[in-house]
């Protein structure tokens, strides 16, 4: 989950420019001469409406030094997010972006900046970053940078959750030792949240930030909020939490876009399910599989405590063991009964870890699946907060391993820059899910929103359906496993209008299960544009997923997402978006499909503005779900200030929840369907 600036780089022309860093702030090469470029403001403005965000981030940047450079810019890749529009401006001269194969749109760039032209080039780097280069940065003047995305939201038992992440990931040696960072806002850091929700919400939070931010409740289902920090540094991430009110039920919401009849339409379903959960509970085996590598350095300690916090949550009659990882794998503790002076060994052993090495992640992961019990039901809890750098680093070998197992892999990324994608095959290879956590996220919020999922029943073998209108090209309908309070969503396409069913089909202690609701498609609704480029990127998501897992050839794969990233205008692994004034456009023959697209995004948004939020849900006369969706009653410590610096503490929640979630795993235990879904 993730969803703004991180990385700010700006350098001299060098040859080693085109390396990537994840610091926050600006950079150069050690072995520059120029100055840093200084930032002179940071604003973020973001509007969550209809079950995504829109993200729009301005900034002016000053070169002080008496020499032209051209610029490198990167921030982190927020989960689903799709970078939609960029503006440069530079004087008087106004310069956009437009889509195109990646390598084309890189020889645009060059050729431009070569002929001394103002030119900019944005691309993305797989999961981690998307990188901007400007040319020319003037010698003592200021450059205006402008871009925009979209984000798809999910809300959790009642909460919904957005993360604009600012904090070093920590997890780039090489960008540490090539770059050095200025991370100082010498003007003003400012963050605007505006709210509309078609249900009432009944507060918000920004943790770490209450008593800095102001909110302002205009109704019972729009607020803004706004943060300002003059002379700020770009190393906190900020988390805005808002939570709806209580005793909504179960829903189908239906978001459309179709821009006229004889054109396929897009859209993006939520559905929130009201079931009827039984609360599940008996004792287990737990294996906890530890990242100790460099990138750990600063957070093993607190670590520490949060794995004996969890181990002491456990019962007499359960048993855990540890095993860490970094180049290689060690277990440094043998499966062991939960007894109070058991547990207490345990912790001094692991206060005792120091961080060092890389990250051999398959190693971990080998080594905690040895020795396991057939007769007992297992959880396995990861712990990481980097990326699998050394050793098997193919998914396809993950879940080739993972699948050889009988029981669920809980999985917890701390901080920006995680190799998401991966742990993402990890947990659908097994049934478990996994989690990203910001530092700055509320600690009681996150360990309540993971109380509803642990110490439930959850649904098995879930999967969607459609008939009547023809739907195609779908993605998140096959979700497999379903655990309480958990939100679904789905992207398709639809051919026509008319009537059509949904189905949930899935099983629930050892019964089949449907829940099913009709709607209608229309046949012309240009209310949310931008869901169209929310479905191409989760398109190709789905394709650099099956990609990876070698279900699909890789040429095939990525002819398939050149062809999303142009035809939809989203920037992707195979595309890029080169940024040119009107004439240069001309100039090299490029036609102005993103002009057109945003143009009608701002159209769109600017209706949205003045209107209260809509209603999506279209099952109400023919409800989907016999119960109420699950929701947290509370969610603060009564609006006091955090100060939440250290992942331990996050830690220590988090695999809290995973111990509880094994034990509603093995109440299970003899009904198969409990243990693999």
């Amino acid at each position: 989950m993730h969803s703004s600036i991180k990385t700010l780089v700006l350098a001299a022309v060098t040859s080693a420019a085109s390396l990537v860093c994840h610091a926050a702030g600006t950079l150069k090469p050690v072995t520059a001469a120029t100055n840093p470029i200084q930032i002179r403001s940071h604003q973020a403005d973001v509007v969550i409406n209809n079950g995504f965000a829109q993200v729009e981030v301005s900034q002016v940047f000053f070169n002080p030094n008496a020499t032209d450079l051209e610029a490198i810019y990167a921030f982190p890749v927020p989960k689903g997010a799709t970078l939609a529009e960029v503006t440069i401006q530079t004087g008087e001269k106004v310069l956009r972006g437009e889509v195109l194969p990646r390598g084309e749109a890189e020889k645009v760039y060059e050729s431009e900046k070569n002929s001394g032209n103002d030119a900019g080039l944005a691309r993305k780097n797989s999961y981690q970053n998307f990188e901007y280069k400007v040319s020319p940065v003037r010698a003592n003047s200021e450059v205006s940078l402008r871009f925009t995305y979209y984000q798809p939201l999910e809300i959790d038992s009642g909460v919904g959750r957005f993360v604009y992440p600012l904090e070093e990931g920590g997890t780039d040696e090489v960008a540490k030792s090539f770059w050095t960072t200025n991370s100082q806002v010498e003007g003003t850091l400012g963050i605007r949240v505006e709210l509309k929700s078609a249900a009432p919400v009944t507060d918000v939070r920004m943790p770490g930030f209450e008593t800095a931010a102001s909110v302002n409740k205009l109704s019972d289902s729009h607020y803004q909020a706004s943060l300002d920090r003059p002379g700020a540094k770009l190393d906190r991430d900020f988390v805005f939490y808002y939570r709806l009110a209580d005793s909504l039920p179960g829903r189908v919401e239906v978001i459309p876009y179709r821009a006229s009849k004889d054109k396929p339409g897009t859209f993006m379903m939520v559905v929130t399910p009201g079931v009827d959960l039984k609360p599940i509970n008996r004792g287990a085996d737990y294996v906890y599989v530890l990242d100790t590598s460099g990138s750990m350095q600063g957070k093993l300690g607190m670590l520490a405590n949060g794995v004996g916090q969890a181990i002491g949550q456990m019962k007499p009659e359960d048993r855990f063991r540890v095993v860490t990882f970094n180049n290689g794998s060690q277990e440094i503790i043998g499966w062991t009964q939960a007894t109070p002076e058991n547990v207490r060994a345990a912790l001094e052993k692991i206060k005792a870890l120091q961080p060092t090495g890389g990250t051999n992640l398959f190693a971990g992961l080998e080594r905690g699946l040895q020795r396991l019990d057939s007769d007992r039901a297992t959880s396995l809890v990861l712990v990481t907060d980097g990326v699998a750098n050394e050793g098997v680093v193919d998914p396809a070998s993950f879940r080739k391993l993972l699948q050889q197992h009988d029981l669920r892999v809980f999985g917890f990324l701390m901080g920006n820059n995680a190799n998401w994608p991966l742990m993402r095959t990890i947990a659908e290879a097994t049934g478990g899910f996994y989690q990203g956590v910001s530092n700055e996220d509320d600690i009681v919020g996150q360990l309540l929103l993971a109380k509803g999922k642990i110490a439930f029943e959850a649904l098995h073998d879930a999967s969607f359906k459609f008939s009547g209108a023809r739907v195609f090209d779908t993605t998140g309908d096959l979700p497999g496993k379903v655990y309480r309070g958990q939100q679904l969503v789905v992207f398709g396409r639809f051919e026509n209008s008319g009537r059509a069913t949904v189905t949930l089909n899935a099983r629930l202690t050892g019964e089949d299960k449907q829940y099913t609701t009709t709607f209608d498609f229309p046949e012309v609704d240009t209310r949310n544009p931008e869901i169209e480029r929310l479905w191409a990127m989760a398109q190709v998501e789905q394709l650099e997923q099956k990609e990876s897992l070698g279900l699909v050839p890789p040429t095939e794969a990525k002819d398939a997402i050149t062809q999303l990233g142009v035809n939809f205008q989203i920037v992707t692994d195979q595309t890029a978006m080169v940024v040119l004034d009107d004439a240069s456009f001309q100039r090299n023959g490029i036609e102005r499909r993103n002009l057109d697209r945003t143009t009608l995004e701002r159209q769109a948004q600017a209706l949205r503005a003045q209107l209260p939020a809509q209603s999506n849900q279209v099952d109400q006369s023919n409800p989907a779900f016999p119960a109420q969706a699950p929701h947290v009653n509370h969610f603060s410590l009564g609006g006091g200030a955090f100060e939440v610096h250290t992942a331990g503490v996050i830690f220590l929640c988090l695999i809290a929840f995973a111990v509880c979630l094994g034990r509603a795993q093995s109440s299970a235990k003899g009904v198969k369907e409990q243990k693999r879904g």
